[in-house]
């Protein structure tokens, strides 16, 4: 990430630190009075040898056969692959993956290499380069899924909750069906990877409303660093299944994004065995909750939207109490998000009547990352340091932004009493911190 001095478990007065912000960060001033507490992500210590690890990995995977002898006798397979907006290592992940697919004989011609966009805007050129490197995007076939052409999908049926399933017909065209991700904490989903590069990453738009719809986003168990019991979580098994995901190569990383782990082969069990891994390694156990919590989006390539500061915002509601406030600090260099969010925001009037908006009524395209922050906003109050995102384009929420990152703490102290506790979230989202007793 940004290189940041190691101040885990330190409560100070006063302090300057560097929060995620952008590509260069952010020093914030943070005046005496409150208990400081730096929360910091924990990793497992980088693999000595990445290469080494990726090639076990691929050649004795958990819970089926390697990847070379899945691709005997195959014409053609098709990869699913992160968008900008999340730090996978492609670079390094897909030689060796690429390297086994065309010894068991699928020649370059017949890989297709989707990036999984879900209903983000598509990579642009500069941004596939900086995806998959160069020499990788020159040579193969990369497309951009667009969810939102319906006859660029294909009609797979219902799963048993009634999730119509509509899957891109490019991935499902292929003979071989692999993922290719990184496993973190997600907002919704407990963590990412694995059945996320399928749905929402490859999935029609139709069927991306209904698993953002207030059935799934106010389950309780839907939420950061939950997979048992979570209903949207087994939701996306079913369509992965339903859309024969064969193949999983996941990792996990460490703050300055150097691979901690790999985890290859059948996608239930593989999934499993890294976020078992990531839970072991990276939970930050508190000993109690925060009055104030400043946190930050994580910076680039995270931070580019006002759409994902919400991310920062979800995670932060895990470590302070009920009634306490949220600083999120993000560059927001794209603005606002998607022109259906745009729109969304611009009409919002508080989380009451917003979450009263959505029920019984179909579900409209990114209403779901501001009903996260509807939810979240009913029992905390969130302010905003984002210089990208104009005020008069935030609706309400225009009121608890700042033009200045000093107001923005100032307004986030606020008439706190002497010693109260600030934890203070450098990294934002990729911190997976929880109060343990």
């Amino acid at each position: 990430m940004l290189g940041l001095p190691s101040r885990r478990g330190e409560s100070i007065s006063t302090m300057n630190i560097q929060f995620a912000f952008g590509k260069d960060g952010l020093l914030v001033h943070l005046p005496e009075g409150p208990r400081y507490d730096v929360v910091e992500s924990r990793s497992a210590s980088a693999l000595p040898d990445a290469n080494a690890a990726l090639d076990a990995a691929l050649d004795a995977p958990i819970g089926c056969r390697p990847l070379y002898e899945l691709a005997l006798g195959k014409k053609t397979a098709a990869i699913s692959v992160c968008d900008i907006t999340r730090p996978a290592p492609n670079r390094v992940t897909l030689p060796p993956l690429l390297k086994r697919l065309h010894a068991a004989g699928i020649p370059v011609e017949g890989v297709t290499i989707l990036i999984a966009t879900g209903l983000h805007r598509g990579a642009t050129p500069e941004e596939i380069d900086s995806i998959l490197g160069s020499e990788i995007a020159s040579t193969y076939r990369v497309i951009n899924h667009d969810a939102k052409v319906a006859s660029a999908q294909r009609a797979l049926g219902s799963t048993r909750r009634g999730t119509p399933v509509y899957i891109d017909e490019r991935f499902m065209a292929a003979d071989l069906h692999i993922t290719l991700g990184f496993i973190e904490q997600h907002l919704m989903l407990g963590f990412s990877g694995g059945r996320k590069l399928i749905a929402p990453g490859l999935a029609g738009q139709e069927t991306i409303k209904v698993i953002h719809s207030p059935r799934f986003m106010r389950e309780p168990m839907a939420t950061e660093g939950s997979i048992e019991q979570n209903p949207l979580h087994e939701e996306l098994l079913e369509i992965a299944r339903m859309a024969r995901h064969d193949f999983l190569l996941d990792v996990t990383l460490t703050q300055s994004r150097e691979i901690s782990g790999v985890f290859a082969g059948e996608p239930v069990a593989a999934h499993v065995a890294g976020v078992d891994f990531l839970r072991g390694t990276s939970l930050e156990k508190l000993t109690g909750l925060a009055d104030v919590v400043i946190t930050s989006a994580a910076g680039h390539p995270l931070d580019l939207t006002f759409y994902q500061l919400i991310k920062g915002v979800t995670a932060a509601q895990h470590i302070v109490k009920t009634g306490g406030r949220i600083l999120v600090l993000g560059e927001c260099t794209e603005g606002i998000g998607s022109p259906e969010f745009k729109q969304k925001l611009r009409e919002y009037r508080g989380s009451e009547s917003y979450l009263a908006s959505l029920l019984n009524v179909p579900v409209e395209v990114d209403q779901w990352q501001l009903e996260k922050l509807a939810l979240t906003s009913q029992h905390n109050e969130i302010l905003f340091y984002a210089p990208g995102a104009a005020a008069s384009e935030l609706g309400s929420l225009g009121e608890s932004t700042f033009a200045t990152v000093d107001e923005a703490v100032a307004a986030a102290l606020d008439g706190l009493p002497e010693g109260s506790r600030v934890a203070l979230v450098p990294e934002g989202p990729y911190v997976f911190a929880r109060v343990v007793v």
